[in-house]
């Protein structure tokens, strides 16, 4: 995202011409073994995955997601803006707050989509081209429930042997989440020929509606 390659991006994109753009890991994982039925209407989840611009472009597309908000966890108040956890100094991860309809889409659905084609779970402190502890994968559980189903779903696709490397992505204890700057939310709905949508975002989503598609919503969510 912040996008320190940008105009090298922008470079490689009108290079690549009409060439659609390739998801740099998608992985077809199983549903979670372990994930409890919730009788609520709604729920929220909060996930980090890198940009936020392509984790919340993706969620949005999920049925029974409600809304998403993009935002930073963790960290202090006082360092959550763009320009101070870009240094990555702050302790802070781009992060998305999910609010969802666990009738529809489960806790469970929502990690498998997650590290199916979101985010690669094998990644340290970073994801694409982004990189620093503020692009890190993790699950932030908001409650008992949703811890034991983070820990049980690592296990399962850790132990499942879906991906070549040690997966390193952690839940995370629950701190605050801070939404960002009004310019970062919904902007890959909003700026789809941007250059960094089309290259690493765009095809994230793609690969939902290709692998997913049952899951996929009529219109994203708000």
């Amino acid at each position: 995202m912040g996008r320190a390659g940008l105009a090298a991006l922008v470079a490689a994109v009108a290079l690549a011409g009409c060439t659609p753009a390739q998801a740099e890991s998608v992985v077809r994982l199983p549903a979670a073994t372990f994930d409890p039925a919730v009788k609520a209407s709604r729920a929220t989840a909060i996930l980090a995955g890198g940009c936020f611009w392509g984790v919340e472009g993706v969620f949005s597309n999920v049925k029974g997601v409600i809304a998403v908000e993009s935002g930073y966890h963790g960290g202090s108040k006082a360092n959550a803006s763009y320009d101070r956890t870009s240094t990555g100094s702050t302790g802070h991860a781009e992060s998305v707050r999910i609010t969802y309809d666990p009738r529809v889409v489960s806790y469970g659905d929502l990690l498998r989509i997650l590290f199916s084609v979101v985010a690669d779970p094998t990644l340290k402190n970073r994801q694409g081209p982004d990189s620093g502890p503020q692009y890190r994968a993790a699950i932030v559980p908001l409650d008992a429930a949703q811890r034991k189903v983070a820990a049980a779903y690592l296990a399962q696709i850790g132990k499942g042997g879906y991906f070549a490397k040690p997966i390193v992505a952690r839940v995370e204890p629950y701190k605050a989440f801070y939404p960002a700057e009004a310019y970062h939310q919904d902007f890959m709905r909003r700026h789809p020929s941007n250059a960094y949508i089309v290259r690493w975002d765009a095809p994230k989503l793609a690969a939902l509606k290709r692998l997913y598609p049952a899951m996929v919503r009529a219109k994203p969510a708000p």
